[in-house]
């Protein structure tokens, strides 16, 4: 089987992404019911490539792969020979020889392209500047976990258009829900992310109207890792974009909200919403083990049936 990388959801057929979906809730329902039993990686190994910091993406694969038998390795550029100064194709090529598959946490999308385009084992996005493909995969089977099929609903981000919201982007192109972005001016995602989901993505300025009849409403922090200098110019432009209770009242009744955490409470959201029932925080980040199962599973084995 050729070797397949998952950097971005669109790496993945339509398809695929479904069956991700359903296998991870599989999973997860298996564990529930007999344990970490099932372990078809022994002796199987993921290095773990960590530029930026990290609590749910590292204890999630970490335990992802004692759980399936096999073993993670932690990897940061003050450890390694990255961090000398070794070409990303070179460590590329000597992981290869070693590893099974590789996750990489990082900055430069490109240099993660670059590092893929050298690998012969699968390469995982574990976050870049430019997407969180694994961050969605937790938010839409939590989403199908409690709400049942996404197709033609609608959600809603509130905030930057940043990685995140990028991520959002193609996943309302690969399960076919309207998306609607609501960002400060000066704050839009990519143009050409946003063109190429044509007219299931719309871009609005009013959290109010966005929000009315939504089905899902999801932020982030207001500064991402990288941008701390830019705190307080973003306080200032992102004034009136807080996700509260009252503005979820808008929504459905049964909408749900999600943020793929950490949270800054009194920032993007309010200090209590968090404690709001439509919020399902914890359960989304719990899912990321299970989504992320799924992806190792399959980009090692293929497709599991049962």
């Amino acid at each position: 089987m050729a070797t397949r990388h998952f950097l971005t959801l669109l790496d993945l057929s339509q398809d695929e992404m479904r069956y991700l979906i359903q296998r991870a809730i599989t999973i997860k329902n298996e564990l529930k019911v007999q344990g970490p039993l099932y372990a078809p990686l022994r002796n199987r190994t993921l290095a773990m490539i960590f530029e930026k910091s990290s609590t749910r993406t590292r204890v999630s694969f970490e335990t992802a792969m004692a759980h399936f038998g096999g073993h993670a390795l932690f990897l940061s550029p003050r450890d390694t020979q990255l961090g000398r100064g070794e070409p990303i194709a070179d460590t590329a090529r000597v992981l290869s020889e070693m590893v099974d598959a590789v996750m990489i946490r990082t900055f430069s999308h490109p240099g993660l392209e670059a590092y893929a385009a050298a690998s012969s084992v699968p390469v995982i996005n574990a976050l870049t500047d430019d997407y969180h493909p694994c961050q969605l995969l937790a938010d839409v089977m939590t989403w199908t976990e409690l709400r049942g099929g996404v197709a033609g609903r609608t959600a809603v981000w509130i905030g930057d258009g940043n990685n995140m919201c990028h991520s959002w982007i193609n996943a309302a192109r690969q399960f076919d829900f309207h998306l609607r972005i609501c960002c400060p001016e000066g704050y839009e995602p990519r143009q050409d992310i946003l063109e190429a989901a044509g007219d299931r993505v719309v871009i609005l300025r009013d959290p109010a109207e966005a929000v009315t009849d939504a089905d899902l409403i999801t932020t982030d922090v207001w500064a991402s890792m990288g941008q701390e200098e830019e705190q307080a110019k973003r306080e200032a432009d992102f004034t009136g974009l807080q996700v509260t209770e009252a503005l979820l009242d808008r929504a459905k009744a049964d909408a749900l909200f999600l943020h793929c955490l950490p949270a800054h409470r009194g920032e993007e959201i309010s200090e209590t919403l968090l404690d709001d029932p439509r919020a399902v925080v914890w359960q989304e980040a719990g899912n990321r083990l299970h989504a992320q199962k799924a992806l190792i599973e399959f980009l090692l084995l293929g497709r599991v049936e049962g």
